[in-house]
């Protein structure tokens, strides 16, 4: 009779890593491929399920082994699920009384934290077995008898990658699930330190994976079903395959290379985005970064976001904790992304910078917040386009400089203030800039049902739309933009179909006056464009409207 494994997956987000649904992360595929490997039957959910339904944990208990990959090492909010807490994790192993179980992932390098908080390394979390260094390696090197941590090689996660891709399958948001894709790990300014609060240095100097490696792995997710990837698992995809030094030197020819053939392993993929771009490379290699950037554009989807791990506008801070590129570095890489990936395609551009901001770190005075937000005034006044700020409280990790050297507790008021003031002023225009009225969304997928049915589209840093329908969750359809809020979008139907839309729906087009609504109500059915606008007293852009009589 064949061994019976669980994993539950309690999700990970790092800084070159996210496992949120509707995202899956490499760690459960190429642990799910072990398991394979040893001929080991395997059941996976999330700790989402498992909450829901204690009788999974039941189920659990009568299997041979259960593996938990779960860890945060940057704090976020998500609409997507809830990760899983370290007491949670000690409520698993306490329970799972039968099973051997495991522990993997970053909960290894500190659990408990959360932003402005110091998380705290543990040793037990009431599990078998801690799978240090790569789980999958860890794991496998268990089942061989020898001690569970790993030395990392690509050429075994390679074919565990390639074995386990059908996991996917299993995950609850399949088919609308997120492939974090691994192109590398490690950072390359491991070698001066890295930035005083990032624990991608805890991966040690960078280690690329080949071509080969990732092309087999995304023909095996696209045989499963696979239609979603974000290249995302690396500190800064434009030095895949590049030189050594601090800053490398982007090789453009490669990541042409590297995304047409995610195009041919994938012919029928609807999402390609990538994540993590590092400015300092951008800043120091203008050329080089614009070509490669260039070449992302040519293959990838649109709506893509090239995520900047800005953290602050003062020199000062910039300098004693280590970070990547100077504000004026920073406004040069801003630059150079929009005008690689500025032009729209299907009505949203096809790939804007992301700015990440922390509070806390050390040498922080009240001046910081001044210099942030002349910072981002002057991204306004020069017309960029960004299409998401995101401001952090510091979270030191053991290891880490920023763990002894901070300013923590953040000044709170400054810190709210700078939040509030980025929303209002910054974010709100942003976004009606980024996705101006009726610009068209397509294969929206609601997540959250109510009178107001929230969703969003599947790809990096996704905008959320409200729809004032009742639409049941996973309903997918395309909609148009008619308000801003600061974080989110209003948004109606698309094909709008004017003769059966009930009157609160209605009366958020945007300019329809309260007259002009009782006529339109009135007046239907209308039979074209023509007989709506004399009712309305508003045009409408071409193809907003559907005729479709009740």
């Amino acid at each position: 009779m064949n061994s019976e494994a669980w994993i539950i997956d309690g999700y990970v987000d790092e800084p070159a890593c996210l496992g949120v649904p509707p995202y899956i992360s490499p760690y459960i595929r190429t642990v799910a491929g072990v398991l394979r490997e040893k001929e080991i039957s395997v059941t996976y959910h999330t700790i989402d399920q498992v909450r829901a339904d204690q009788g999974l944990l039941r189920e659990a208990n009568a299997a041979d082994y259960v593996v938990i990959i779960a860890g945060m090492t940057v704090p976020g909010k998500y609409i997507g699920g809830t990760p899983a807490t370290w007491q949670e994790i000690e409520q698993l192993g306490t329970a799972l009384s039968n099973p051997h179980t495991f522990l993997g992932g970053p909960v290894l390098f500190g659990a408990g934290g959360a932003g402005g908080q110091a998380p705290v390394k543990r040793e037990d979390f009431h599990v078998d077995t801690l799978l240090h260094g790569s789980p999958a390696g860890a794991l496998n090197r268990w089942f061989s008898g020898s001690t569970p941590s790993a030395q990392f090689s690509y050429r075994d996660e390679d074919s565990w990658a390639e074995l386990g891709a059908f996991i996917i399958t299993r995950h609850p948001c399949y088919p609308y699930v997120m492939c974090e894709i691994e192109t590398a790990r490690g950072c390359s300014r491991e070698l001066t330190g890295g930035c005083a609060f990032c624990t991608e240095p805890f991966y040690g100097k960078p280690s690329h994976r080949s071509l080969e490696g990732i092309k087999d792995e995304i023909s095996a997710l696209a045989k499963s079903g696979a239609a979603h990837f974000r290249i995302g698992r690396q500190p800064d995809i434009l030095t895949w395959q590049a030189g050594s030094g601090e800053f490398p030197v982007p090789r453009p020819e490669m990541i042409e290379r590297l995304f047409s053939s995610i195009r041919a392993c994938a012919p029928s993929l609807q999402t390609l985005h990538i994540d993590n771009v590092n400015p300092g490379t951008i800043a120091r290699h203008p050329q080089e970064a614009y070509e490669a950037l260039d070449a992302i554009v040519r293959y990838h989807t649109p709506g893509d976001v090239a995520a900047f791990g800005m953290e602050t506008a003062d020199p000062a801070v910039i300098e004693e904790n280590n970070l990547k590129a100077t504000p004026e570095m920073m406004m040069d890489a801003i630059r150079i992304v929009q005008d690689a990936g500025g032009l729209r395609r299907e009505g949203i551009p096809e790939l804007l910078p992301g700015l990440n901001f922390i509070a806390g770190l050390a040498g922080e005075t009240a001046r910081t917040y001044a210099l942030n937000r002349e910072f981002l005034e002057k991204v306004l006044q020069k017309g960029y386009l960004i299409r998401r700020v995101n401001i952090r409280q510091l979270m030191p990790f053991e290891g880490t400089r920023a763990r002894d050297h901070n300013a923590l507790p953040v000044q709170e008021r400054l810190f709210r203030d700078f939040k509030e003031w980025t929303r209002r002023h910054f974010d709100l225009p942003m976004l009606c800039k980024v996705f101006p009225t009726y610009t068209i969304l397509r294969s929206v997928i609601i997540e959250e049902e109510g009178e107001v049915s929230f969703g969003r589209q599947m790809g990096s840093y996704p905008i959320l739309a409200g729809i004032p329908l009742p639409l049941p969750v996973r309903t997918v359809l395309d909609v148009f933009v008619v308000d801003h809020g600061m974080r989110s979008l209003t948004a109606l139907p698309y094909p709008f179909q004017v003769n059966v839309m009930p009157h609160k729906v209605l009366r958020r087009i945007p300019g329809l006056s309260k007259k002009g609504l009782a006529r339109v109500i009135a007046g239907r059915p209308f039979h074209s464009d023509a007989g709506f606008t004399k009712a309305a007293g508003l045009t409408l852009p071409e193809g907003i409207l559907d005729f479709t009589l009740p």
